[in-house]
């Protein structure tokens, strides 16, 4: 048995409307080599600008995971060759980062599924060792024999979040990404797409025998762009390197590729530190001075996820599970909190959205943010639930209808399937004629089997003219029968 650390590098491209030294565009999925300019391309001459938005955002970022800004950043010069760096170097930040240290929750709720039930460490924080700020490459895409080279993405603000080598486990790894993915995602931080590759993530893996040993030689497995795959690939580097290791094989430090098709790692090269970059402080931008960019964005951290989920727990009395749900998207939590009116259940609002109008959206491929029910109609359905109108079933019947006709309000729908009060003294004079005409059911119901009464407001609901609420019926028949 081997103790395994791991260590991530996420780099996760800021929303902005431009790019980070220039003013070319950053939307996604337009015709090639379009968004670009002499900065972006690198021609000789092209002065950078720094991006004020994307330099917020980073501190921002920063703000909401714990980090602090020194009062002094500089940018730096990383240089190397790769076919998909115009400038055969790039602009980032090597000594004086916009942040530093800071640390990432792992939520119970982001592990795989199949791991939620056996976390190892629950609760455990992820020590940050630092966030900066650079610039993205382009986006290659390789033929059979021949390469072409999107230069749209170069030039993209990205942030690079360096974890500590805090992890043990792939299912950690996977938390880590969910759980900052969420937490940058509710921030505005970024979209943090993987797929569209706004999100990408290297993993560095070393083995070693006791807590006592030096950590291992470390092992990097680049450019992973799922959780999925990030799982996969530590699960399998981890055996590699256990299976060489038992068979007498040092390991060396190395940079690998991930092949998913493949289902294993590739060696790339050995031994790449630092100094192979020869990093020197960029001569066309000047160090930033911090502090009021500091201020701003002090006032402007958002609650983060974790402690929202508290809230609702502490105020709420929202079981963690609910909290968790509702907390893990914005604007679900947003909708949640618009329906809290006077005299509504905030316990009995969160289980409806979860257990109703989630499932009603996710039907139609709808996200809660286009939801064609608005939260005051919502109030609407939820105040017929509490006042007794409608069972839980009808109510999920009638928010069916709103969905379909947003345009009508929860008791005009009602009405017109039925489902209208019921008078006491109807709903007490229905129940006297089920239960005199059925005195052999009465007396089973009497003698124990209570499972009867539901065959008894079967009756009433066939004998009511109108639809009258299923529980309320099943409570007076109770309490006349049982007393």
């Amino acid at each position: 048995m081997y103790l395994v650390t791991i260590g991530l590098e996420v780099h996760c491209q800021v929303n902005t409307a431009t790019k980070m030294f220039c003013a070319c565009a950053t939307s996604f999925g337009d015709e090639p080599n379009t968004n670009v300019c002499p900065v972006c391309l690198g021609l000789p001459g092209a002065l950078p600008v720094l991006n004020r938005k994307a330099i917020e955002k980073t501190i921002l970022a920063g703000m909401m995971l714990g980090c602090t800004t020194p009062p002094v950043s500089k940018w730096d010069r990383k240089n190397y060759f790769y076919p998909d760096m115009p400038k055969n170097y790039q602009t980032t930040q090597m000594e004086l980062p916009l942040c530093i240290g800071g640390e990432v929750p792992l939520y119970d709720h982001c592990y795989p599924n199949d791991a939620q039930k056996s976390i190892a460490r629950p609760g455990i924080m992820i020590r940050l060792n630092r966030i900066h700020l650079e610039e993205d490459v382009a986006k290659s895409t390789h033929l059979g024999n021949a390469s072409l080279i999107d230069y749209n993405r170069a030039g993209t603000p990205l942030m690079e979040i360096v974890s500590e080598p805090d992890l043990e486990t792939a299912e950690e790894a996977f938390a880590y990404l969910r759980t900052l993915q969420m937490i940058l995602q509710q921030g505005e931080i970024s979209d943090a797409d993987m797929e569209k590759g706004q999100m990408r993530c290297d993993v560095n893996i070393s083995l070693r025998k006791h807590a006592s040993d030096p950590l291992g030689a470390k092992v990097e497995l680049k450019n992973l762009n799922s959780t999925s795959a990030v799982r996969r690939a530590i699960h399998f580097e981890i055996e590699r390197q256990t299976d060489e290791l038992n068979r007498g094989i040092a390991q060396i430090q190395s940079t690998r590729r991930w092949d998913d098709d493949r289902g294993e790692s590739q060696l790339m090269r050995t031994k790449e530190d630092a100094h192979d970059y020869r990093y020197f402080p960029c001569p066309d931008l000047l160090p930033l001075e911090t502090a009021e960019i500091v201020e701003k964005m002090s006032g402007m951290v958002p609650e983060v996820p974790h402690l929202r989920s508290a809230r609702y727990e502490r105020d709420f009395a929202l079981s963690r599970y609910d909290a968790n749900v509702l907390c893990s998207d914005i604007a679900l939590s947003r909708y949640f909190e618009a329906t809290l009116e006077p005299g509504i259940s905030a316990k009995k609002a969160a289980n409806f959205l979860i257990n109703n109008l989630l499932g009603a959206l996710n039907e139609r491929l709808i996200p809660i943010e286009q939801c064609p029910v608005s939260a005051n109609a919502m109030i609407g359905l939820l105040r017929l639930v509490e006042d007794g109108t409608l069972a839980s079933n009808q109510a999920r019947e009638v928010l069916d209808a709103m969905v379909s006709s947003p345009e009508r309000s929860a008791k005009d729908i009602a009405d017109m399937l039925g489902f209208k009060p019921t008078d006491t003294g109807a709903l007490d004079a229905l129940c006297d004629e089920v239960i005199a005409a059925h005195p052999d059911k009465v007396a089973e119901i009497a003698a124990g089997n209570e499972k009867l009464l539901n065959f008894l407001t079967g009756q009433l609901m066939k004998a009511a003219t109108s639809k009258p609420n299923p529980k309320l019926a099943t409570d007076l028949l109770r309490k006349k029968i049982l007393g």
